[in-house]
């Protein structure tokens, strides 16, 4: 079993020992985003920690999204539940990358992909851009932080 997913477990064992309700809540429905990930497809299997950072970042967004929709709504209270939930699941998940960090990975995969093609590339080659910042990141920068420091990168 993935060692992220037994500490989940067992943090959520504890979190319904203390009665914290919102860190339960946060958990149980982490947990069941994992279970639900594992079972999906023809044969059910058992996901990687990698695979398991990927569905806790799903779950992030996801609380992160409702809470801006909630506040949008006038809804602070169920704005403000999600954004505890989101704070619970940010625990789980790698530190993210800050905007100097992120600039440099894009530069050097830039480089790179220059060196391969032999000339510097433009909007065109944002693809291949991103495909070599992803493997680099891995999760510790939100795809849309990612597609905008390439595009910026590579229309200047």
């Amino acid at each position: 079993m993935a060692e992220l997913k037994t500490r989940l477990q067992n943090d959520l064992t504890a979190a319904m020992k203390a009665r914290e309700t919102v860190t339960a809540g946060a958990l149980r429905m982490a947990l069941t985003a994992v279970t639900n990930e594992e079972v999906s497809g023809k044969q059910a299997r058992e996901l990687s920690d990698d695979e398991v950072v990927k569905v806790l970042m799903r779950e992030a967004k996801k609380r992160k999204e409702a809470a801006e929709a909630f506040a949008g709504a006038g809804r602070a209270e169920k704005a403000e539940l999600e954004r505890a939930e989101l704070a619970v699941l940010e625990a789980y998940l790698p530190k993210q990358l800050d905007d100097a960090e992120l600039a440099s990975i894009v530069d050097k995969a830039v480089a790179a992909v220059a060196e391969q093609s032999g000339a510097a590339p433009g909007p065109k080659q944002m693809g291949q851009v991103m495909k070599a910042v992803n493997a680099e990141v891995a999760g510790r920068a939100d795809g849309g932080r990612v597609a905008a420091a390439v595009k910026a990168r590579l229309t200047s």
